[in-house]
């Protein structure tokens, strides 16, 4: 069987208008919104984001990462700070996210700066993590490194031995907050003629807090 042509799927958007008169002031309340429709209409992993960095030599990657939490200034992940996309934002701290929801024929694009929690907002965050998620951060402390499954199993079930209980914070793992420069939403629109509206921060000159900008599709 011969596997489709990428440039033979097409698909009509009919979603709903964005209008300037409709968004919120603040892009994190305007992201409330949207967030609860996401929630609302079912779609699978509707705090799933594609998060985008850059090595200090100008080496892009992306990942999938799970939103845990936002507003009223930041959205905010938790990671190992050993990974590919944590040294990626020691030495550049600029990076993108991205909401994909297609189904409902939206997305949100966020470009701003990453910064660590504190150890004691990552240990709040931790707490409250099912105990298995917890024993896997420590299983995989060298994150992103070459491993075996067999190896990274046994650490696992050596440590389910070790902390039947509760399991402490490890000092290689915690959050960082995205503090956004621009936030830009995006609804399918028939012919192709999407509706892009960007909130950015004001530059020379301009006044308020947030300028709001349509984009050619």
């Amino acid at each position: 069987m011969e596997p489709p042509d990428p440039a033979d799927l097409r698909k009509s958007y009919k979603g709903a208008r964005l209008d300037e008169p409709d968004l919120a002031a603040c892009p994190l309340d305007q992201f409330d919104v949207w967030f609860a429709d996401a929630v609302g209409a079912e779609l699978p992993e509707p705090n799933a984001m594609i998060l985008s960095t850059v090595t200090a030599d100008g080496t892009p990657s992306a990942r999938t990462v799970l939103l845990k939490g936002y507003g009223p200034e930041d959205f905010r992940f938790f990671t190992n700070h050993g990974s590919r996309k944590a040294r990626s934002i020691a030495v550049n701290p600029h990076v993108s996210l991205l909401f994909p929801w297609h189904p409902v024929h939206r997305q949100v694009i966020v470009e701003g700066i990453a910064e660590r929690l504190s150890r004691e907002e990552s240990a709040a965050y931790f707490r409250t993590r099912p105990h298995g998620s917890q024993l896997g951060a420590w299983a995989s402390e060298h994150q992103s490194s070459v491993v075996g499954r067999e190896e990274l199993e046994r650490r696992y079930a050596d440590l389910a031995e070790r902390w039947p209980g509760a399991v402490p914070l490890p000092d290689f793992w915690g959050g960082y907050r995205v503090i956004p420069s621009s936030v830009e939403f995006w609804q399918g629109r028939p012919n192709r003629l999407h509706d892009r509206l960007r909130y950015r921060r004001p530059g020379p000159g301009e006044s308020g807090e947030w300028v709001v900008e349509r984009l050619s599709p």
